[in-house]
């Protein structure tokens, strides 16, 4: 990765590479920090992107975690981790703590703010500096195939209060929360992870259902939202992640003034849309900040260090085409380096943790949680709608 690196310093120029770098956070192979993060890291990479195969054990997160941050202190290494159904650093046995329905299910803020801060702690003191979490989408739709249980609900006053205090709860942790999955994917049909889903809705249903929960959060100042590979017709005529005019909602009528990431660009809305590259260039035309690059294992294996080098070259040859300006590049690559060094002071202010979930003081409330009555039967047996192997 050096000699890349040199040679794209040498063909676009070193602070045009570097402001590229700092807007990617790709994924990675393997359970160590591999040489070619190092060097881009020292280059300034924005981060990484932690999933399942990259966990042994907690240890070994934290020993990753602290190499990332001797060499780029303000690096972020960011994961999916929303309880139940979805986690990274849990994925071989699963979550310690209950998912979004759960917590939904009960009502009691109190119990979510504590719940996401006992997992924040653990999860700050493996190393995880950013969570994609809360999951602010509605569940609407019975037959979503992706978001389900993942939702705090149906209710969208519901999913206001729990988003907010899961959000509150990540942040007297020590860790940025990323909340997704703007503006909505609880009224889909299909999975972003293989194809484009559409919402038909029209605009007053989108304010009163979808954009609520993220106008709120935006008012309550949360750092990061994660933006959708999400068609809402009523807004644009192509996926938010991708749309100008999606994006300048987010910033304009909802105020929000922190680091807009995009889900992964290796999802099929993108890959096996407009391609992950030219998807890469128009997200951050479109106002999105931080680019997740995606999951160098699934749904497609491929090459994470000649994928991030393409990424860089793409990003550097549409501002020098004029596709992107160089202004937007370096305002997105501020953004977040301004999130890392907000998570250093964060974390340096939040109570120390101890090492293990089992050290954490809401085991008994963990115990307590019990889904009673009777689960719908569908065709080939029960079906509980959620994720296991996917997030974003």
């Amino acid at each position: 990765m050096d000699d890349t690196l040199r040679g794209l310093d040498a063909d676009y120029g070193s602070d045009l590479v570097q402001a590229a770098l700092g807007v990617l956070v790709p994924g990675f192979t393997g359970t160590r920090l591999p040489e070619w993060a190092a060097a881009a890291l020292e280059h300034g990479l924005g981060g990484l992107f932690l999933f399942g195969h990259n966990v042994a054990s907690p240890a070994d997160v934290r020993r990753l975690s602290q190499e990332l941050h001797r060499i780029a202190p303000a690096a972020l290494l960011a994961s999916d981790e929303e309880g139940g159904t979805v986690t990274r650093l849990q994925q071989a046995d699963g979550s310690d703590w209950p998912g979004h329905r759960a917590l939904g299910q009960i009502d009691d803020v109190v119990l979510t703010r504590g719940v996401a801060a006992e997992m924040g702690a653990w999860l700050r003191d493996c190393g995880i500096d950013m969570v994609a979490a809360p999951v602010l989408d509605v569940d609407d739709t019975v037959d979503n195939p992706v978001i389900g249980v993942r939702s705090f609900g149906g209710d969208p006053a519901l999913v206001i209060r729990h988003g907010q205090a899961f959000a509150a709860g990540l942040h007297d942790a020590g860790l940025i929360a990323c909340a997704k999955h703007f503006p909505g994917h609880g009224a889909t049909h299909t999975d972003s992870h293989l194809g484009v889903p559409t919402v038909d809705d029209d605009l007053e249903t989108l304010w009163r259902r979808d954009l609520a929960p993220f106008a709120a959060v935006a008012r309550a100042g949360i750092p990061a939202i994660m933006s959708a590979h999400v068609i809402h017709r009523a807004l644009a005529a192509e996926p938010a992640t991708l749309s100008a005019e999606t994006i300048g909602l987010l910033r304009k009528e909802l105020g929000f003034d922190g680091v807009v990431c995009s889900d992964a660009l290796d999802m099929h809305a993108i890959s096996h849309g407009v391609g992950r590259r030219r998807g890469a260039v128009l997200a951050l035309s479109a106002g999105v900040d931080l680019l997740c690059l995606g999951n160098p294992q699934f749904p497609e294996p491929y090459d994470a260090q000649a994928d991030t080098a393409q990424m860089v070259t793409a990003l550097c040859e549409a501002v020098r085409k004029g596709q992107i300006s160089g202004t937007r590049l370096a305002e997105a690559a501020r953004r977040v380096r301004s999130l890392g060094t907000g998570r250093i002071q964060r974390a340096a202010a939040a109570p120390v943790g101890g090492t293990g979930p089992a050290e954490h003081g809401l085991s008994a409330a963990r115990a307590a949680l019990q889904i009673t009555g009777k689960l719908p039967e569908l065709s080939g047996g029960v079906s509980v709608r959620g994720s296991f192997g996917r997030g974003n």
